[in-house]
């Protein structure tokens, strides 16, 4: 996609837009980077390939600006990668038990691609296309618009769907992710970004030092093939309980059976104050050797909090190794397998509606 000449350094005092060639994909398809700089200094590279944050770079507590985010070195890597590091998720982020949902008398078959899961998408999920990119800059600071048409069947999902998803760089140090989409047929529907944060600066060190909290009273449980039970479970007493902050690494062993089935964290937390599609506070991150602190507010009910429990050692940026739990990721979104828990907040998205959620990333230092 030609990107013209005026868009390539837009500008607004220090706040800019840079463009560059990121390379073909195997397809055939040429891909961009984007890069934001916010009139702060703080930067984030995104490429239309995949939606995927790349990388995204704070000051630590002495002005130091450091990238924040685990990526990998080139295209290919994240072409061939399977750890979805900083994509954009879709159709559905997060597990479909069995690669099936009955949705108004029809079983629509998914791809199973995590065991007997369908998992954030399929095989070629929002992650794994180009999409069309459009720069801008407003008053808050600079963005990039990315929108995709996913064909109705595509990967098994029905209808024709429409997506135009907006990465705000505000010149507040927010990362701003606006979510919007349509269909001319009911499909589920649940987007969100799966970038992997670790706000020591340092990807070759673990996140177990990190300090969480998060606001919320329950979580979903799962069994053993990370499916939810259907049940809401109390986090009181147990390692689920981030309500007031806490050392990541003090729960990530406990003897539980549901870290024992993750190999860690990787559970959905849920924020009933956020049924009625209000902004709210989920979660506040810290690392306090750096100083930096993440905030994360969103119109979504559910939070997937996961501890990089399947890096297994994948090459990242510049040749370092990204172990096991060497980032985290909090991920605004409605609950796994929903299109088969009724219980849980619908993701059906039906033709003449739309579907809306927003989610900041908020970052500052102690």
């Amino acid at each position: 996609m030609a990107i013209p000449p005026e868009v390539t350094a837009l500008h607004q005092e220090k706040a800019q837009i840079g463009s560059t060639d990121y390379g073909t994909t195997a397809s055939g398809e040429a891909a961009l980077v984007f890069t934001l700089t916010n009139t702060n200094g703080m930067t984030a590279e995104i490429t239309n390939y995949g939606g995927t944050i790349i990388s995204l770079t704070a000051p630590d507590s002495e002005g130091k600006f450091e990238n924040i985010v685990l990526g990998y070195e080139t295209l290919v890597d994240y072409e061939v990668g399977t750890s979805y590091l900083g994509a954009l998720i879709g159709r559905f982020g997060n597990r479909i038990a069995g690669g099936s949902f009955d949705l108004d008398g029809e079983t629509y078959t998914l791809p199973v691609n995590d065991g007997p899961n369908h998992l954030h998408g399929g095989d070629r999920g929002f992650d794994k296309v180009v999409w069309e990119a459009e720069p801008f800059i407003t008053d808050d600071g600079p963005g990039l618009c990315l929108k995709y048409t996913s064909a109705d069947g595509e990967e098994g999902y029905p209808g024709t769907l429409t997506v135009k998803v907006c990465y705000t760089l505000t010149n507040d140090n927010e990362l701003r992710i606006d979510y919007k989409a349509v269909t001319d047929k009911a499909t589920p529907v649940n987007l969100t970004s799966h970038g992997y944060f670790n706000l020591s600066g340092n990807p070759g060190q673990d996140i177990l030092g990190h300090h969480l909290s998060i606001a919320a009273d329950s979580f979903t449980p799962v069994d053993s093939n990370l499916i939810p039970t259907g049940e809401l479970c109390p986090v009181d007493d147990s390692p689920f309980d981030f309500r007031f902050i806490r050392p990541v690494g003090e729960g990530v062993n406990a003897d539980n059976e549901q870290i024992t089935f993750a190999g860690g964290y990787d559970h959905n937390w849920v924020f009933d104050q956020h049924a009625d599609g209000q902004m709210g506070h989920m979660a506040t991150l810290s690392d306090p050797e750096s100083g930096r602190v993440l905030e994360v507010h969103s119109t979504e009910p559910g939070m997937q909090f996961y501890t990089g429990n399947f890096l297994g050692a994948a090459v990242g940026d510049k040749g370092v190794i990204h172990e096991n739990k060497h980032g985290l990721c909090l991920e605004t979104q409605h609950f796994p397998d929903s299109p088969n828990q009724s219980s849980f907040p619908s993701t059906i998205l039906r033709p003449g509606e739309v579907y809306s959620t927003q989610t900041v990333y908020s970052f500052f230092t102690a």
